[in-house]
């Protein structure tokens, strides 16, 4: 990481945006409003254009790289967006917003939203299903307090339900629910398992359904008895994972509110999706994240704009 933090990309806007048009755009430029390409694009070289821009012929648009994608109207300089986009896909729990404002340079509050929209791009758009014949898939569960050290029974505290599903020594895909039951886990497996998976959970009373899921062997360990693994059955593959995840949320991001947990979790799949086992590494990890950038705009919406908005 230390070596990649010396790249010119991060104070140079000229190297950081030819880094960033050749992630976005390896056959070339795309005009983002129409998708024209090729001959139909043109790069303006004039005094009065601004380095980076471009002209379609066909439906008369101009545009840059970073047009309808997480960095779209941001005045904070590219060489910057890089550098937390690099420090967000290298560090293992996270980097906090604050680190980001100190080590940047930047506002506290742009800082925030700056990573908001870089855990956007994070965000999977995969739509496929875990596991297969014979592939192995584990499914559990953790929860996140909102207020640390208030107990749950007096209804100050409100716990946030992360559900994932894992291929062993494959991919991962998380999602959070709004609560944790049955009908919520049966939904969750049979949209993203593989009938003919080996589904390993826990005894929870949620995974007791008796028509399985749908799937074709579901394999239980129960840890209410000090049963951790039986055989090749087990969900220790996800315990790792949580064990980074709740690290990362705890020590690092410390406080998080039910809006944005969907975020953090992208932003761990992301990361644990690109880890070194499977073959990346820092830099390959930043140049992935880099790809997700398009079609993801993320707004800010003022409190007293949205009170002036009218009502539907």
């Amino acid at each position: 990481m230390t070596a990649n933090l010396q790249n010119p990309i991060f104070t140079d806007e000229t190297k950081a945006r030819e880094w960033l048009e050749a992630r976005v755009w390896p056959n070339g430029p795309v005009c983002p409003h129409c998708g024209a390409t090729g001959d139909d694009v043109t790069a303006l070289n004039g005094k009065a254009h601004r380095p980076g821009l471009y002209q379609c012929s066909q439906c008369r648009e101009q545009f840059t790289v970073t047009v309808k994608t997480v960095f779209e109207r941001s005045k904070i300089p590219l060489s910057k967006w890089l550098a937390a986009l690099f420090l967000l896909t290298a560090s293992k729990k996270g980097v906090s917003a604050h680190q980001v404002h100190r080590s940047l340079g930047i506002s506290y509050k742009s800082s925030w939203f700056m990573m908001h929209r870089l855990r956007e791009a994070l965000r999977s758009d995969s739509k496929g299903q875990l596991g297969g014949p014979g592939k192995i898939v584990e499914a559990d569960e953790t929860f996140i307090v909102n207020k640390k050290g208030a107990p749950v029974r007096t209804g100050y505290a409100h716990k946030m339900a992360v559900m994932s599903l894992v291929e062993r020594d494959g991919p991962i895909r998380s999602v959070v629910l709004d609560r944790v039951n049955r009908m919520e886990v049966n939904r969750v497996i049979r949209r993203n398992v593989h009938a003919e998976s080996r589904l390993m959970t826990d005894a929870a009373a949620y995974y007791k359904a008796r028509n399985r899921f749908g799937i074709a062997e579901h394999e239980k360990v129960n840890h209410d008895q000090g049963e951790y693994v039986h055989g090749d059955v087990h969900v220790n593959t996800l315990e790792g994972y949580y064990s980074i995840f709740k690290r990362g949320m705890k020590g690092v991001y410390q406080h998080c509110s039910e809006q944005h947990l969907h975020r953090y979790v992208s932003e761990f799949d992301f990361r644990y999706n690109t880890r070194t086992r499977l073959g990346f590494n820092d830099l390959m990890r930043a140049e992935k994240a880099a790809e997700g950038i398009k079609g993801k705009r993320l707004t800010y919406r003022r409190p007293a704009k949205l009170a002036q908005s009218p009502a539907n």
